[in-house]
């Protein structure tokens, strides 16, 4: 397959979504039915290029004499393009329902679909200064999505997310910079592509180099202290706040940090250095400060809120190990968090929706009136928390395994981190289930009377995920068969 085809699942979104906004569809379930049907092309193209990979690169143009635009299809590529592709006709199906009686649903529906295109664009970029071009292009094309309600607080968590999200530009720019000046290939390449002849005698530089970046790409992967943007903007609609924190926008984080640490910078230079120990260290404080936190918050969308941003940090302590087992633990929670996490927040999209319920303690009895999204998030609870035979416990049970394989003391202590976040996941996504359930006697049993469970436009994405958190639960050797090629550089 020719590499130009690389382009062609990028450019139909993109095209389509500002097609959607110059000419829009007044018949709604026309407009529906051909906007799933252009998104699930564009995943099946996306799944036939990922198979019939071509191996060569794409050039686009170049923005100076060691800037090129390239796009390429690599292991980590094919990962990240297919996570994506999976997710968003049943996201975008999910969306139709749940957006029905809102306004502007055209702007949305065409910002939402060229959002695939740009993520993809992320996906398959073949180099650091292609990435970054279309990683701030997210950023972008996500605020009219965050700021579609137009409220108050829409408006509040718009700017928010801008101001985190130019800072990150700034710190990740440096960074950039620097390593184009410093490499021997732009490109990406497994182990990294660092001049060490130039770069002789300076490693505390590059190693601060890394930091900067690192902390530029980690703001979109809700990084403490650059996480608060991402509990603000639970303000959005729900189908947002699920892309922003399970498919696109926090992902689209992570992945770029794997880009930079495996790619750019590679594992032998940064094992065993300061910088590890950082990276470390942070994520650590992320995830365990995240999770108190996770249980002290009331209100169900932000405490799934400061789950995700958790769960972001397990991904990045696996690859702060700065070894292909702990990248190969980073990759299956990426993929596994991607999963429970986007069922998990459609369900209590989908409480919200059918109730009007915002807070845990409105919740009482709800499991009985809508049982098919309550057992969902249960399935998705259990996972979130790590219990075994469901998709969380194994990306869990890696990480800790690539912790004890790195064998230091700060490595070690991440293990008893894990184990503190799991009890607190335990604790604040137990307490919905158990509330939903079984509510204590004073609850109105009479003022749920009119809740059910909504269409099967809601429940379908719900069935197909909770599925694979238990499928990927029971038998995940094939899954890490996949990426332990991509971990060790074989793909």
């Amino acid at each position: 397959m020719s590499s130009n085809f690389i382009l062609v699942p990028i450019l139909i979104p993109i095209i389509y979504g500002i097609i959607m906004m110059l000419h829009p569809i007044k018949n709604i379930k026309l407009r529906n039915q051909l906007l799933e049907i252009i998104v699930i092309i564009n995943s099946l193209l996306t799944f036939l290029l990922l198979i019939k990979q071509p191996e060569g690169t794409l050039y686009l143009f170049s923005l100076g004499e060691k800037l090129p635009l390239t796009l390429r299809i690599d292991g980590l590529a094919t990962f990240f393009g297919a996570l994506v592709s999976f997710m968003w006709p049943l996201a975008t199906l999910y969306t139709f329902e749940y957006m029905r009686h809102e306004q502007r649903v055209n702007t949305f529906l065409a910002f939402y679909t060229i959002t695939f295109g740009v993520t993809l664009g992320i996906a398959f970029s073949g180099n650091l200064i292609t990435m970054y071009l279309f990683y701030e292009t997210l950023t972008m094309v996500t605020l009219p999505l965050v700021m579609h309600t137009m409220t108050a607080k829409a408006k509040r968590a718009t700017r928010m997310y801008l101001y985190y999200m130019i800072g990150g530009t700034a710190f990740a720019f440096i960074g950039i910079v620097v390593y184009v000046l410093f490499s021997t290939n732009i490109e990406f390449v497994y182990g990294g592509a660092l001049d060490l002849v130039k770069i002789a005698g300076h490693k505390d530089v590059m190693l601060f180099v890394y930091i900067l970046a690192f902390f530029g790409f980690g703001v979109k992967a809700a990084i403490f202290p650059f996480h608060s943007w991402l509990p603000a903007v639970s303000v959005a609609p729900t189908p947002v706040t699920a892309l922003l924190h399970a498919v696109a926008v926090v992902k689209s984080g992570v992945f770029a940090i794997m880009r930079l640490t495996v790619y750019c910078f590679g594992f032998d230079y940064l094992f065993g250095t300061w910088a590890q120990n950082i990276v470390m260290l942070f994520s650590m404080i992320t995830i365990a400060y995240a999770s108190t936190l996770g249980v002290r918050e009331s209100h169900l969308k932000r405490r799934l809120a400061y789950s995700t941003v958790s769960n972001l940090s397990y991904i990045v302590l696996g690859v702060s190990t700065m070894t292909p087992f702990g990248y190969l633990a980073g990759l299956l929670h990426m993929m596994v968090h991607a999963i429970m996490k986007i069922s998990g927040f459609f369900c209590i999209g989908s409480v919200m929706h059918q109730t009007d319920k915002n807070y845990i303690s409105e919740i009482d009895g709800l499991g009985y009136k809508m049982p098919r999204t309550f057992t969902a998030l249960l399935i998705s609870g259990l996972s979130l928390a790590g219990v075994p035979l469901f998709a969380g416990f194994i990306g869990k049970w890696k990480i800790a395994d690539s912790l004890f394989i790195n064998g230091s003391s700060l490595a070690t202590a991440g293990v008893f981190v894990l184990l503190y976040s799991a009890l607190m996941t335990a604790i604040y996504m137990l307490t919905i289930i158990i509330r939903g359930f079984f509510p204590d006697n004073s609850y109105d049993k009479e003022s749920l009377s009119a809740f059910s469970d909504p269409s099967w436009l809601m429940i379908l994405p719900l069935a197909v995920f909770s599925f694979l958190t238990i499928a990927i639960g029971v038998h995940a050797q094939p899954l890490i068969d996949i990426l332990n090629n991509v971990a060790f550089g074989l793909k």
